[in-house]
């Protein structure tokens, strides 16, 4: 019986201390996308240290204090902000680099990524859509080279691959390739399903910008144009009562026209850079929507129609 009960004793410590673990420490997450890839692969089981950037308590307001702040270009983990749920935790999960911090001034200039007028250097991993002309590529040279989204148009000659730069400059050597061009998007060129989804702000996936990011305790004019970056904001993450009439609005029951923040914002994008539901479909990320810094690899596996590959060469990398 003094066995038995050490036994059960031993089991509900280890259980509690797996809850604690997973709670307060370390979320393993399984990428579900291509949208981070080629730095993260569908099949990847990656290890999130929620501590980086301060552990939420489940269901509530409050946080541990963060061991790091949160850096440009670190691959973070979050709730999707967009998701009509009722509780945060209860959002699905999405991971994406942060590529831009509160306060930055960022903008898009046909694919080039600036934050405060200084250009970006890409992710080594960074991919993009091309056009390539050929009459002779093989399925196989796809997979030698681990092109593993687009394929051939219908009755053409003409593919559309996604592919990092250095795999584009491969198959522009080969012999079968033609011509291979950029998907290029003109500047101005409005896309409505890009935040925030109003003429004023012609932008597309390529263009996107100039925009200030929200930064807690700062102070906004709002106007007949700013109001379509910040309603969002002010109505749904930061929980106010909105009212606009004309070029009026009314918060919280007062006329007013700026608004300071609560919270800061963050911008975060996919390194698959034309596959990627990111900040510039559905705006900017809330602090309170983070979950924690994705650190290493744990364990890859390649699912298809026929077999599971094991990819061993990604086990315990670090993620980048």
């Amino acid at each position: 019986m003094k066995l038995l009960k050490e036994w059960i004793k031993a089991i509900i410590i280890a259980f509690i201390t797996v809850i604690v673990i997973r709670v307060f420490v370390f979320e393993v997450f399984t990428i579900p996308t291509s949208s981070m890839e080629k730095t993260l692969l569908p099949g990847d089981l990656i290890l999130v240290n929620k501590l980086s950037y301060g552990a939420k308590i489940p269901y509530t307001n409050f946080k541990l204090p963060a061991l790091s702040t949160i850096n440009r270009n670190d691959v973070i983990v979050f709730f999707y902000p967009l998701e009509n749920k009722e509780l945060i935790d209860d959002k699905s999960y999405y991971i994406k680099r942060c590529v831009g911090l509160p306060g930055d001034t960022l903008e898009l200039i046909n694919k080039t990524l600036f934050i405060n007028n200084e250009e970006q250097q890409l992710p080594y991993s960074a991919q993009f859509n091309y056009q390539v002309l050929s009459k002779e590529l093989h399925q196989d040279t796809l997979v030698k080279y681990s092109i593993t989204e687009g394929g051939k148009v219908e009755h053409t000659d003409l593919w559309q691959l996604t592919m990092t730069d250095s795999i584009k400059n491969i198959i522009a050597q080969i012999p079968q390739t033609l011509s291979i061009k950029n998907l290029n998007i003109p500047a101005n060129a409005y896309a409505d399903y890009i935040f925030p989804y109003h003429p004023f702000y012609p932008w597309n996936i390529d263009n996107f910008g100039k925009v200030i990011i929200p930064k807690k305790d700062v102070t906004i004019k709002l106007d007949s144009n700013s109001i379509h970056l910040y309603q969002q904001i002010i109505e749904a993450y930061e929980k106010n009562e909105l009212s606009i009439l004309e070029n009026t609005f009314i918060i919280n029951g007062d006329t007013t026209d700026k608004y300071t923040f609560k919270m800061d914002y963050y911008f975060v994008m996919g390194d698959n850079r034309h596959n990627s539901s990111d900040s510039r479909f559905w705006g900017f990320l809330p602090e309170n929507h983070i979950v924690g810094k994705a650190k290493t690899i744990l364990f890859s596996i390649e699912k298809n129609e026929t077999t599971n590959k094991i990819r061993w060469e990604r086990f315990f990398e670090s993620i980048k």
